[in-house]
């Protein structure tokens, strides 16, 4: 390792030498958050790298709630920070601070970001550096092998601070944890970009071409209606009013008939349900006339328009990204401009101008920015919603097969290797835009409601990197990736990575070669779900149990498929998925147990031959202990 360190740092400019980590995560994103998080509570030495100087990711940029269908499927990291938030405002009193917060479900974005400081703040093993860019990179093969096959060791990456100095800090493991892949893709690992098509794996939501198109990107608001904490809009710089103006035939026509509202006929959707001191989280209507969300806007974002990174293969040799790391940034600083143009320019727009009918410009001005979020930016959030760039392309490709429900069951394709859980579905808002931005069609948009689902550890893995996770940009294909683009999912395969650096430094093994099952008894130690189980929650007893039976198989085909329409609404538990471990157990459950626990080499007691005299949760128990209660 030494050799290659050496390499790099004679091949560059001197850099400042940083001790040695254990683990370097690169983007304090939820997920990078989590894996810094739980590869030091294992006793790792953590250097939490991020390149702004805010870290949260979306949890701070606007996306103020748990994006998930039902509460249940909340575990882990993800509910310990739902929680700290909840705490945090009991501490504030008031009435119906609960209620507001739906558990901590919704939060203010200063307030996320308080927590998750609070929360690295709190692990000493964690160091954190922000406004540190990724420079360079080097890993063993540069120096030992031209094999493209070959499997490869990171060592080193290089940094440049705020300031113009570079740091080089060595690493026995690494995470790549940015929305965009941009260390995996300087390392040269294989991934794509863009959409591919319908018949390279079978998905029914993919288009019939491949293209290079990605989903939109847009900012997520945080605006109020609360004088006292109000901030008028004002004309951003570079206005331009003709920009702006074909929103007009669409007001005069009736398909839009207000700025703020929840109907399909509005521009800016408030949440359903108000933040903390009458805030809202400020979205797009889906679907609506005018959309927030540029589409087509960002395809430049992921690898700079110029200079494209290896996308398909693993480079050979290697000292720097592929990509020119300040046009790389010209252009995402242009993308971001253009999308912080359109969206205060519209609202601008629709809060001022005179060819504006006077009742709809003063319903519109009543809205305006937050006075104590994002101080230092204009208060409107320092990041763009990135929900697609890189996809890496490692041991598991995840796609719509993913998530397949089984014949004649009720839950969807069963993962034995599964480190996480998702219930919001697939959801892609575009990525084109056909005709103009005021009335036109809306390209590769779909919305998809699928039974709770599992994702596999080797989504993680790159096939030739034997140190290096991902936990954002995870192997997946377009559509697959529209599942697993939720900060909950994220933040959970962030938590999985963490664990998985410390059992392959333990073992002094590759990242490809840690015990799922090893890494699943982490997990489920940690209170994270590896199968969705609405009614065994992490504080149950039986959590541990009922988790390492699920991953076996033993919830799969005991439920009927569910009825047509039979789809939960609002944060219900999904239907057909609860244990019920307090009923006792039927003889065909039985059956099947009893086959599963022969399977595995278990003697629990057969009361299949004298059903009913023994509770589900009784034989799991004993299975558990049969299992030698791993621990």
């Amino acid at each position: 390792m030494r050799y290659g360190i050496l390499i790099l740092c004679s091949f560059l400019a001197p850099a400042l030498m940083a001790q040695e980590v254990d683990v370097l995560v690169y983007g304090a994103t939820p997920a990078g958050i989590a894996a810094a998080l739980a590869a030091a509570e294992d006793g790792e030495k953590v250097l939490l790298v991020e390149k702004s100087d805010r870290i949260g990711g979306m949890l701070t940029n606007g996306v103020s709630h748990a994006d998930v269908r039902s509460f249940e499927a909340l575990t882990g990291t993800f509910l310990n920070f739902m929680k700290r938030v909840q705490r945090e405002y009991d501490a504030e009193g008031g009435k119906d601070v609960e209620a507001a917060s739906a558990r901590g479900m919704r939060w203010e974005p200063k307030v996320g970001l308080r927590v998750l400081e609070k929360m690295l703040a709190e692990q000493p093993g964690i160091t954190l550096k922000q406004e540190w860019a990724l420079e360079a990179v080097n890993s063993s093969s540069d120096a030992e092998s031209n094999d493209p096959e070959a499997s490869r060791a990171v060592e080193v990456c290089l940094f440049a601070d705020a300031k113009g100095e570079r740091h080089s800090v060595p690493a026995r493991f690494f995470v790549d944890a940015t929305y965009e892949g941009d260390l995996l893709a300087a390392l040269g690992a294989a991934y794509r970009v863009g959409r591919e098509a319908s018949d390279t794996y079978g998905e029914r939501l993919a288009p019939d071409e491949e293209d290079g198109a990605v989903q939109a990107y847009s900012l997520r608001l945080c605006m109020t209606r609360e004088a006292e904490n109000r901030v008028a809009v004002r004309e951003p710089a570079g206005y331009a009013r003709d920009d702006f103006a074909g929103v007009l035939p669409l007001i005069k026509s009736g398909a839009v008939t207000a700025a703020f509202g929840t109907t399909p006929t509005c521009i800016f959707q408030p949440s359903a349900s108000p933040l903390l001191h009458s805030k809202f989280e400020i979205d797009e209507t889906p679907r609506g006339p005018v959309r927030l969300s540029l589409a087509g806007a960002n395809d430049g974002w992921p690898d700079g328009g110029g200079g494209v990174a290896l996308r398909e293969g693993v480079a050979t040799t290697l000292s720097a990204p592929p990509f020119s790391r300040v046009g790389l940034a010209r252009t995402r600083e242009e993308i971001t401009q253009e999308h912080v143009n359109w969206t205060v320019g519209l609202l601008h727009f629709l809060q001022s101008d005179a060819a504006l009918p006077e009742a709809f410009r003063n319903a519109a001005k009543q809205w305006g920015w937050c006075r104590d979020e994002y101080r230092d930016n204009g208060h409107i959030p320092d990041q763009l919603y990135v929900r697609e760039a890189r996809r890496l392309q490692g041991r598991h490709v995840y796609t719509e097969s993913d998530w397949a429900v089984e014949p004649g069951d009720c839950r969807a394709l069963l993962h034995e290797d599964a480190i996480a859980i998702g219930d919001q579905g697939p959801s892609c808002v575009g990525v084109a835009q056909e005709g103009s931005r005021f009335g036109g069609e809306r390209e590769g948009e779909f919305e998809q409601r699928v039974p709770p689902y599992q994702v596999p550890y080797s989504v993680l893995v790159p096939r030739n990197f034997e140190n290096l996770l991902v936990t954002c940009a995870v192997s997946s294909s377009h559509v697959g990736f529209c599942a697993l683009r939720f900060e909950p999912i994220w933040t959970s395969l962030g938590q999985a990575a963490g664990y998985a650096t410390h059992l392959a430094h333990q073992r002094r093994a590759a990242v490809a070669d840690v015990s799922v099952a090893d890494l699943q008894t982490r997990l489920h130690r940690a209170g994270s779900a590896t199968i969705y189980i609405p009614d065994v929650p992490p504080s149950s007893e039986d959590f541990r149990a009922a988790q390492w039976w699920g991953d076996l198989g033993g919830f799969h085909g005991i439920e009927p498929p569910l009825e047509k329409g039979a789809d939960p609404q609002g944060l219900a538990a999904y239907p057909s998925h609860a244990a019920r471990l307090e009923e006792p157990l039927e003889a065909p459950v039985a059956a099947k147990w009893d086959k599963l626990a022969k399977d595995l080499g278990l003697k629990v007691p057969a009361p299949g031959r004298d059903p009913g005299k023994i509770t589900r949760g009784e034989y799991i128990r004993a299975a558990w202990v049969a299992a030698a209660a791993p621990n």
